[in-house]
């Protein structure tokens, strides 16, 4: 068996069910909190068991194993039932186990879906008109693919006994959330203070901050140019549009970006809709015209052209976001990246500039 302490009758069970190559830094932040106030208690308040849809073995992306129990088919005796789906989960398929996550709603019983795991919630039908979230990286996909749900960045969502949430972090403040629905006020903060967790979110708190550049914060000019690229994100941008838009001389906008964020302004507008052509690609069945064209590039060849050059795929190549032949998954193409590779490269070319 995989139950991971004992307890009496009185402990709220909660069962997670782990897809393969689940995020094990999202099952730890969920299941900490209970272990916590166990700690703090006077007698054991929840006990937690691993389950999967055939039992065994389940390896995590970082490479650790679980082992679970098989899930058992009729009413389980959960108080919640949490779905932990990472890499791959955006394509995961098992009409049994949406048949038995359905089933478990019927009864009442609490579900949640931690980051890509809404996917599977989704297409479940268990988020039919409701609000729900995913990871940000994904959420594109999940907006464009499911458009009879309500998506929503933020930490989590609650919707009636339907949970979603973004994972990571948020596992701790969802737990948090849950722990003082279900005893009180008193308990979380003590469950919160004790983790070092001094700054707890509610649901609506943003996945992400601000814009920041590789320096820290944004320049306000920078951080209005990055919000109208995102805004049209479909569009044809050109330079002098949102100059114009902004009311700055380009060739300032332009000293602001290489500045400020290692690049030019094209290479960041290029950026941001490879960025949004990747989780199209990975997340939906759209087909690369279309997203090409989603991604406001007039020429699919030069689309595919950015893409590959950016990405080291073809986009034919990167439907699967870590494909199986892949011992691990990276996400090339990230600003990160393309500053420094540019700072590298002006930084080298400066050195040999002074060294001739």
């Amino acid at each position: 068996m995989a139950i991971t302490n004992t307890a009496s009758k009185q402990a709220e069970l909660v069962q997670f069910i782990l897809l393969p190559r689940f995020n094990m830094a999202s099952l730890t932040t969920m299941i900490e909190p209970m272990r916590i106030a166990n700690y703090l208690s006077t007698h054991p308040l929840y006990r937690w068991q691993f389950l999967s849809r055939h039992g065994g073995l389940v390896q995590a992306s970082n490479d650790m194993t679980i082992t679970c129990d098989e899930i058992a088919s009729g009413k389980s005796q959960a108080s919640y039932i949490v779905l932990l789906g990472s890499w791959g989960a955006e394509r995961y398929s098992d009409e049994k186990l949406t048949s038995w996550l359905r089933g478990q709603a019927r009864h009442g019983i609490f579900l949640i879906g931690v980051e890509i795991g809404a996917y599977i919630f989704a297409r479940a039908g268990l988020l039919t008109g409701k609000k729900a979230t995913t990871h940000w990286s994904l959420f594109a996909g999940f907006a464009e693919t499911f458009p009879q749900i309500e998506p929503a960045e933020q930490m989590f969502t609650i919707d009636q006994n339907i949970m979603t949430c973004a994972g990571g972090m948020a596992g701790v403040d969802l737990m948090l959330h849950c722990i003082e629905q279900t005893h009180d006020h008193d308990l979380a903060r003590e469950v919160a203070s004790q983790m070092l967790h001094h700054f707890r979110c509610d649901g609506q708190f943003p996945q992400r901050p601000g814009p920041k550049t590789t320096a820290g914060e944004a320049h306000p000019v920078i951080q209005k140019t990055i919000a109208y690229l995102e805004e049209r994100i479909e569009d044809s941008i050109l330079i002098p549009d949102i100059c114009k838009q902004l009311g700055i001389a380009q060739r300032q906008l332009e000293r602001l970006f290489n500045k400020h964020v290692g690049c030019s302004v094209v290479q960041f507008c290029r950026l941001v809709k490879l960025q949004y052509a990747r989780t199209l690609l990975v997340s939906t069945n759209m087909t690369i015209r279309e997203i090409s064209v989603a991604t406001g590039f007039n020429s699919m060849s030069y689309f595919s052209s950015c893409f590959t050059r950016t990405f080291g795929r073809k986009p034919s190549q990167y439907r699967r976001a870590w494909p199986d032949e892949d011992q691990a998954p990276n996400w090339p193409g990230t600003t990160y990246a393309v500053t420094h590779i540019e700072r590298k490269a002006k930084q080298e070319k400066a050195t040999c500039r002074n060294m001739c």
